[in-house]
């Protein structure tokens, strides 16, 4: 990996300058759910460093701790959404149309990609998800990061989330932070919590059980076993669309709402975590960790108007019908028809040339109204980590704290779509389809050193080294063969595979694998009592791209009891994902407001590299923080800013345009339906992007009517800026990257507390944002700023019974409605109900409204 000296040479002196007069700058608005500040402050923090773990006050890098306790207390128990209430720089949307993102929601971290944050459990990498976010409105686009919501909230100790670039300390995809789940470790006691909730509008009511139990594993260990199980219906913010409405008063039975815009429905989504450790004696131990999870998922997909939809109603935007010739060898053509009326399964040249002549077939003869696709899919994960640590007592090795560890992790996605047809079977087409599968698998050996020196500083320097050997596999898995079939009326225009998301076929399955190895060395020197430096050097060596070689420095200064100062500086990296590197897919989306199918092709594919792909290589980051926190009184005050520069990101390009020269070559690189395709992506490395923030937390306690309250303010300023891009990714995707995401969040939380009462109130702030419908320029507007509120009000019959009520946007605020701009108007877009919906599907807090829920909890 190349990087510029001087540059590098001049941000360490920056660094190191201000490490003279810097600290540990810590804090999080989730501290506002705890009635005891000083408790929280003495949280202890695993993540940013391989001494001794810290409390948060001490630690040399920002992280931000929910704790199991705050977690339990949220009304939401989805851990995306109780990430994005306590971490203001975190965004999560909510998916209504969106392939496979609505099974996996993706996740940005100060405003960047879901796979530049790196995720752990118990310290440990987790695996990625198999989904890639095909369709994920410019930020995510092409994004593979793991899959956070299956992870319970009723089994994390704690959440951990490290506001900095730590590559040099963990690797691949630390550019944005880390967050790191920590399991629960009792081995005593638990939990059984049953909570139901509903939105206001009467849809996406969701039934949740999940418990937590301790117990002993011998005398001399612990097994923690937690679940959840829940399912949640659909929820639905659409209209009808204007052209189903026409063709409902012409006399076709089409569906009110015809294409379902919302989110999807979750059935039988069940999680088994369990942690187990044992004390092997002699300052040894034993652990494993592993997990069990699965999911059913199905959402809408666009309607299908039966006049225009191309390769199964028409072939030239509605003008005549696409009619197949079922006997095309006994010199008898059928006729062409043009459609002349509001339904054309009314007109007398269709009745006579194709309703009443067995030889010749239109859809409209199977499905008159058109149809409206469901997709959806399985999801399953699991892993298992096992390992030991301890510390060797004799010979050379004396005194060197060990940890080795492995694990594998494995994420399957079986795709199914419902409702609708593969074209070129014409009428013998199935209706339902499953188009294969995505399997990700990954396996992680770690070798983790740890040996305390007396060096002649204020303590002991810690010096840290390890190795650390990973392998990821990405496999295709075949669909059915009717979901890929090439069917006899191919030749005359109708599309092959199932209409939305064909099939992958047999030539597209297989294995794609990528090892690596790293090897890394990381010290903290206690320089004086009020001084602490941190140093990290890691060395990485991947069988695809090469080797790439990474730092960091950080310091913290307690400048006075109340005052402290904290930097840090560092390079950093995310591998392309072997996914990205190979998946080839086709997705039917809105380009223009006119539904096409679009190939998304390997960047090495021979037609990538004619409108230029290239074999893709890792990100580069090169990070700097600077950041203060000061104790006034019972108030706790923290500033964070930060800088992130990125070069080379990867996404997917924008959808570039098919001519008759490409399709030429396409067909003779064997790519399927070339006819239909209208448009190509691939995976690139082709803008450079900096990112620029400041997080501010504060914190009050003080006793109020009678009982115990904590006041907390947390508030993220962050700004992404394309400083370099081309025509491969588009002017409106940078427009999309720059402005979808609020530059300002905030939330201002009061938590109460009584003997037998606690109630929790928090107002959420989202700045304004860009709100994108059908990832359209035409929709594209700036919307307003909004504030939502959350109330929760729990009671506590005794020691062991909570009953809690509450909701979330309590006066149910709702989401910027869907404009019509003068641009649209010029493009066509004639009405803001065309594609079903009615609000911008980019909105940060969500398009559904206010939920109200009811939770019982019962503790032993």
């Amino acid at each position: 990996m190349k990087t510029n000296q001087s540059k590098i040479a001049k941000q360490v002196g920056i660094a190191l300058s201000a490490s003279i007069a810097s600290s540990v700058l810590i804090a999080t608005p989730a501290l506002a759910q705890n009635a005891n500040a000083e408790a929280s402050v003495e949280k202890i923090a695993v993540v940013g460093t391989r001494a001794a773990p810290r409390s948060i006050s001490d630690s040399p890098v920002p992280i931000d701790i929910i704790g199991g306790e705050e977690l339990a207390k949220a009304g939401n128990t989805d851990m995306l959404e109780l990430l994005k209430g306590t971490v203001p720089s975190l965004n999560v949307h909510t998916n209504p149309i969106s392939d496979a993102a609505s099974l996996v929601r993706p996740a940005n971290l100060r405003g960047l990609p879901t796979d530049s944050t790196l995720v752990l459990l118990n310290g440990k990498r987790r695996h990625r998800s198999s989904v890639i976010a095909f369709l994920g409105g410019g930020i995510n686009d092409g994004a593979q990061g793991p899959d956070i919501s299956v992870i319970p909230s009723i089994a994390m100790k704690q959440v951990e989330v490290l506001r900095d670039g730590a590559a040099a300390q963990y690797g691949s995809d630390a550019i944005a932070g880390v967050m790191n789940f920590v399991l629960k470790d009792d081995a005593d006691g638990g939990s059984i919590v049953v909570r139901s909730g509903e939105y206001y509008e009467g849809d996406g009511a969701t039934t949740e059980v999940s418990g937590n139990f301790g117990m002993a594993l011998t005398d001399d260990g612990f097994a923690n076993i937690s679940f959840q199980y829940k399912n949640a219906d659909a929820t639905s913010r659409s209209v009808q669309r204007p052209d189903a409405a026409a063709f409902g008063q012409a006399g076709l039975n089409v569906a009110n709402p015809a294409q379902i815009w919302g989110s999807p429905e979750v059935k039988d989504d069940i999680s088994i975590f369990g942690n187990f450790g044992l004390d092997l004696g002699n300052d040894r131990e034993a652990y494993m960790f592993a997990n069990y999870s699965e999911r059913d998922i199905r959402g809408g997909f666009y309607y299908r108007n039966p006049h225009t939809r191309g390769t199964v109603y028409s072939l030239d935007g509605g003008a005549t019908l696409l009619v197949g010739d079922l006997t095309p060898d006994d010199g008898v053509s059928c006729p062409v028809i043009p459609i002349t009326s509001a339904n054309v399964t009314t007109q007398q040249d269709y009745i006579d040339g194709v309703a009443n002549d067995p030889n010749c077939f239109a859809f409209n003869e199977m499905i008159p109204e058109g149809f409206t696709p469901n997709f959806g899919g399985n999801i399953t994960d699991t892993s298992i980590t096992m390992g030991t640590k301890g510390e060797f007592k004799e010979g050379a090795l004396a005194g060197i704290m060990y940890d080795f560890s492995g694990s594998v992790g494995r994420s399957e996605s079986a795709f199914l779509i419902f409702n609708t047809v593969n074209a070129s079977l014409g009428p013998d087409t199935p209706r339902d389809f499953a188009p294969g599968k995505y399997i990700q698998l990954e396996k992680n050996f770690n070798a983790d050193f740890v040996k305390f020196v007396d060096a002649g500083f204020y303590e002991e320097v810690s010096i840290a080294s390890g190795l650390e050997w990973h392998e990821e596999s990405f496999e295709v898995i075949a669909g059915d063969e009717a979901s890929f079939a090439v069917g006899p009326l191919t030749s005359q225009g109708f599309g092959i595979g199932s209409n939305g998301f064909p099939g992958f076929q047999p030539s597209a399955a297989g294995v794609f694998t990528r090892r690596n190895a790293a090897a890394y060395i990381d010290a903290e020197l206690p320089i004086s009592e009020t001084f602490l430096m941190g140093a990290a050097l890691r060395y990485e060596n991947y069988d695809s791209f090469g080797s790439t070689t990474n730092y960091k420095i950080s310091a913290q200064l307690n400048a006075t009891d109340d005052l402290s100062f904290r930097s840090s500086i560092s390079t950093g990296f995310r591998a392309p994902t072997v996914g990205q590197a190979n998946v080839s897919n086709v997705q039917t989306n809105l380009d223009g407001g006119v539904l096409v199918d679009s190939a998304l092709l390997p960047p090495t594919n021979p037609i990538s590299a004619q409108l230029g792909g290239t074999e893709l290589q890792p990100e580069e980051s090169e990070s700097f923080t600077l950041g203060a926190v000061y104790t006034i009184g019972d108030v706790f005050l923290t500033v964070d800013y930060y800088n992130i520069q990125v070069s080379d990101r990867i996404s997917q390009s924008d959808k570039i345009n098919l001519t008759d020269t490409d399709r030429t070559a396409l067909r003779a690189a064997g790519v399927p339906n070339v006819d239909s395709l209208q448009q190509v992506s691939f995976f690139t490395n082709d803008f450079d992007t900096t990112t620029q923030g400041i997080d501010l937390v504060a914190n009050y306690t003080t006793d109020l009517f009678d009982g115990s309250s904590v006041f907390s303010l947390a508030y993220n300023w962050n700004e992404t800026e394309v400083d370099k891009f081309s025509d491969i990714t588009g002017a409106f995707k940078v427009k999309r990257i720059e402005e979808d995401l609020p530059n300002h969040r905030a939330t201002a939380t009061w938590a109460q507390t009584w003997d037998k009462v606690s109630v929790f109130t928090r107002a959420n702030y989202y700045g304004e944002y860009q709100g994108v419908h059908v990832d359209w320029d035409a929709t594209a507007v700036t919307a307003d700023a909004v504030v939502t509120f959350d109330v929760d009000v729990s009671y506590n019959f005794d020691d062991n019974i909570v009953l809690t009520v509450g909701a979330q946007n309590v006066f149910d605020q709702e989401a910027e409605r869907i404009q019509v701009t003068d641009y649209g108007r010029s493009q066509g877009f004639t009405d803001a109900s065309t594609f079903g919906g009615q609000y911008y599907e980019t909105s940060p807090m969500g398009f559904n409204g206010g939920l109200y829920y009811v939770k019982l909890a019962y503790n032993f």
